[in-house]
């Protein structure tokens, strides 16, 4: 399958912020240039990918157009270690490393990576390598341990006073105070900053009691970064701290590389460092108080502006609350693409406005996804497709390689065998490749399939999803033996429906039915269990009847008796995929009656 380059409609959202971006680019004199931010504090999970994938889009859109841009991750790994999360691995003993940057935090027990930020920054690198993401990663602890950020730290220590009084207006948030205006504020917000609720950062923004210093030291005995900064001469740039393990110090800030400025300076500081003109952020860095709203007001003391920044909202998994990679047990990226094949889950993100939430399903309501995805690819491949669909399903299934500056297709399944389909298959063989061909050869016999490859990848998706999410209550456990107890209580009608099941109804099909191995096709067989009820009531086989709510009872009834006795339970697989499953033998021998 080629993809076309995108033909973005007019309220297709990533075509228009892509235009914002280019417009926003030009009037500041410099190339566009977008931005992520990613603390590997812990498992980086699906809510932190949509601050990856909502700038990728955008840049992938303007390569598609044959603009250059640079797509930067900042891995913000010179953060401190704020709590011990729960995760595999990890126990109590971390508490001593409260305080410290993340790579100076050793790795869960099992990793063989350095540092806590290696061992989690790793896994999303694997994820987006697989989603198709190009990107330039950024190390935070890198940066400010070889001095190249010297210069823009001794400037914010020099304009402290000016940095500090830009707070102070976002501090009186906190006191239910409305902040003034800023003379040096950018461009009109898209937020009402004076309308909405207090929402002050809860990360130290520099003040103390010995006066405002918008620089943080990691104490050189502890390590930690339990520190104040007691003073400072900006001549000499002689800056002395205390930290709360007792030791003191004075250190040559220009030559101090062993701490940061606090996040409110840093991340405007690093906004101009870079030149960033595109990067998202999510509700908690948007609300007044907040890092995003104060950094447009710090950014012009460093020289630039505050980037466009489209908010974006949560990213939920189906059935759980709003994620937290501090509390660990979140699904990752890489975790999703174990299930999802990578399209989809880009699909997921990209068909969204930034600003509207969305949930991603891991449980039960997965293959729904898949058949939603599958219904937009057909309609893709029609003539009645909408410009966004077209343009929603073009971002998903390929990227605009930089290298070779042509689009790069990501892998799909060759045949899109219904995922709930596969799974079933799946979950009654238990995964044996051997019998899983068996049954989906007879599936399609129109359509040989003599090997399980052009099934892949969207089968391996869905074993790993029924060997590690599909839901106990769903998973299915075909009968070794008769229920004897259930066929010797068969009334007269249930006893006839199982005879015309298996013998068939005397009549050829398709107004009849045959015996039930005559045609052992998924069709054959769904002719044959959907017919039954209408036969019984001397309707065809065949005969579409609509608003029939005694025979559609009479169906389901049925269905249920079938259900008992080949799987002990109400519900299941779809019969004809379960009995093609089975084997008409087998079938025989759990639903025939003395």
């Amino acid at each position: 399958m080629n993809a076309a380059p995108v033909t973005a409609p007019l309220d297709d959202w990533v075509s228009r912020l892509a235009d914002e971006a280019v417009a926003f680019a030009e009037r500041n004199g410099t190339p566009v240039k977008v931005a992520s931010g990613i603390s590997p504090s812990g498992p980086i999970h699906l809510g932190n990918l949509r601050e990856v994938m909502v700038p990728h889009l955008v840049a992938d859109e303007l390569r598609r157009r044959g603009l250059q841009v640079e797509h930067i991750i900042s891995w913000d790994d010179f953060d401190r270690f704020r709590k011990v999360p729960n995760v595999p691995g990890v126990d109590s003993s971390w508490e001593q490393h409260i305080g410290k940057p993340l790579t100076r935090v050793p790795a869960p027990h099992g990793s063989d990576a350095e540092n806590w930020a290696e061992h989690f920054r790793r896994e999303l690198q694997g994820a987006l390598e697989g989603l198709g993401v190009e990107y330039r990663g950024i190390s935070q602890t890198q940066m400010y341990t070889s001095g190249a950020y010297v210069d823009q730290v001794l400037h914010a220590m020099a304009q402290r006073g000016r940095i500090d009084s830009i707070l102070e207006r976002y501090r009186t948030l906190d006191r239910g105070e409305t902040p003034a205006a800023d003379g040096n504020a950018s461009e009109t917000d898209t937020e009402s900053d004076a309308d909405a609720a207090s929402g002050a950062a809860e990360e130290a923004d520099g003040s103390g009691d010995s006066g405002y210093y918008p620089y943080k030291p990691y104490c050189s005995v502890c390590g930690t970064d339990f520190t104040t900064v007691t003073a400072y001469d900006d001549d000499s740039t002689e800056l002395t701290y205390v930290c709360r393990c007792g030791h003191a110090e004075t250190v040559i800030l220009r030559d101090h590389t062993d701490g940061k400025l606090v996040w409110k300076v840093d991340w405007p500081m690093r906004w101009a460092f870079e030149k960033i003109t595109f990067e998202p952020s999510g509700v908690d860095h948007q609300s007044p108080g907040s890092s995003f709203a104060v950094g447009k007001d710090v950014a012009p003391i460093f020289g630039w502006k505050r980037p466009l920044g489209p908010m974006y909202a949560f990213v939920g998994i189906r059935g759980m609350a709003k994620m937290s990679s501090s509390k660990g047990g979140v699904p990752t990226a890489a975790v999703a693409l174990r299930y999802l094949e990578p399209p989809l889950l880009r699909w997921l993100y990209g068909r969204k406005k930034p600003n509207q939430s969305f949930d991603v399903a891991l449980d039960g309501d997965l293959p729904r996804t898949y058949d939603e995805w599958d219904a937009l690819v057909r309609k893709t491949a029609g003539e009645k497709a909408q410009p966004g669909d077209i343009a929603a399903h073009a971002r998903a299934v390929s990227v605009q390689d930089t290298r070779s500056q042509q689009l790069r297709e990501l892998p799909l399944t060759p045949r899109p065998v219904p995922y709930k389909t596969l799974a079933s298959v799946v979950d009654i063989t238990t995964g044996d490749d051997e019998q899983t061909l068996r049954i989906l050869a007879a599936l399609e016999p129109d359509q040989p399939l003599d090997e399980l490859a052009p099934l892949r990848p969207r089968l391996d998706r869905a074993t790993a999803w029924v060997a590690e999410q599909m839901p106990a209550e769903e998973r299915t456990v075909v009968r070794s033996e008769p229920d004897a107890e259930l066929l010797a209580s068969l009334t007269d009608e249930q006893r006839e429906g199982l005879r015309l099941l298996l013998e068939g109804s005397g009549t050829p099909a398709p107004a009849g039915l045959g015996r039930l191995e005559d045609d052992w096709t998924l069709a054959g067989i769904t002719h044959q269990v959907y017919g039954v009820a209408k036969v019984q009531r001397g309707l065809g086989a065949d005969q579409i009847v609509k608003g029939d709510k005694e025979l559609a009872a009479a169906q389901r009834a049925f269905f249920v008796l079938l259900y008992r006795l080949l799987v002990s339970s109400d519900t299941g697989p779809r019969l004809p995929t379960l009995l093609l499953a089975i084997g008409v033998e087998r079938v025989r021998a759990l639903v025939s009656f003395q």
